[in-house]
């Protein structure tokens, strides 16, 4: 699986969560501690937000650890809300257009998790996707089909439930044509002005998801795994939960992709 890390707060340098800490994202990487493997070297990206509705977007194939391009724009790149992913592969090809974050006018997103048998019903899967946003699928990942779904389910007035009937569609296609686990998903999201999370699984084995607030930085960290691993103060996200980040506000509410499809 994935790993990724967001932040929105006051603008700090990108490398603040991207390369500088001890369990940075970077090192995380080659050396991730709270998932089935710990290296995450099929490509990586981050997306950010500055002076324009629309973030700025760097992907690219290589391992994250050793792109001297990477360490020199997070270094210099200074932001208030951005996403930062490193992939390993769940059986797409290693491309650009496969790594997140995934962009869409002025929304990002980003997935670490799988959908059962994905590759037995991909041509149904693209058949969510309308055909005013099907132009937008540059890639093959059901992440990238799970963000478009997203958007025409209303992702701009109804962040939560949009994302969670994209959800259950993707999950009622995997229980008729695909297998177990049929949705394990973290995932962050942002049109550039509040950062939203979400925790869920089909079964008990959510990927982990955290988030801090530090005083230093002004801002507020959401993670797959906390940045340094001697900081006791990081506080796990509860599977089934849907978070928005505003400030230094939280609300957290429940996430339930079922109850979209009783009410259907």
């Amino acid at each position: 699986m994935c790993r990724w890390a967001a932040y929105i707060g006051a603008p700090i340098f990108l490398e603040e969560v991207v390369s500088r800490p001890g369990h940075s994202l970077i090192h995380q990487s080659h050396c991730a501690t709270e998932c089935g493997t710990a290296i995450n070297a099929d490509g990586f990206g981050i997306a950010w937000y500055g002076e324009r509705p629309e973030p700025g977007l760097y992907r690219d194939v290589y391992p994250a650890w050793s792109d001297p391009n990477l360490r020199s724009l997070t270094a210099q790149v200074k932001s208030g809300l951005f996403l930062a992913h490193v992939r390993a592969s769940t059986g797409t090809a290693t491309s650009r257009n496969n790594c997140h974050p995934f962009v869409v006018g002025r929304w990002s997103f980003m997935h670490n998790g799988q959908v059962g048998g994905y590759d037995l019903f991909r041509r149904d899967a693209d058949m969510l996707i309308p055909e005013a946003l099907y132009g937008h699928r540059k890639g093959a990942t059901d992440s990238e089909v799970l963000f478009l779904v997203a958007l025409a389910e209303g992702l701009e007035q109804d962040p939560k439930g949009a994302l969670e009937r994209a959800v259950q569609g993707l999950e009622r296609l995997s229980r008729e044509k695909g297998n177990v686990p049929h949705i394990r998903l973290t995932a962050a999201l942002s049109d550039g002005e509040r950062l939203h999370a979400v925790r869920y699984a089909s079964d008990d084995q959510a990927p982990t998801l955290y988030h801090r607030w530090s005083l230093r930085r002004g801002g507020r960290a959401v993670v797959s795994e906390p940045l340094e691993q001697d900081e006791g103060d990081w506080l796990p996200v509860a599977p089934a939960s849907f978070c928005t980040f505003e400030g230094e506000a939280v609300r957290i509410e429940p996430f339930r992709p079922a109850a979209q499809a009783e009410a259907a």
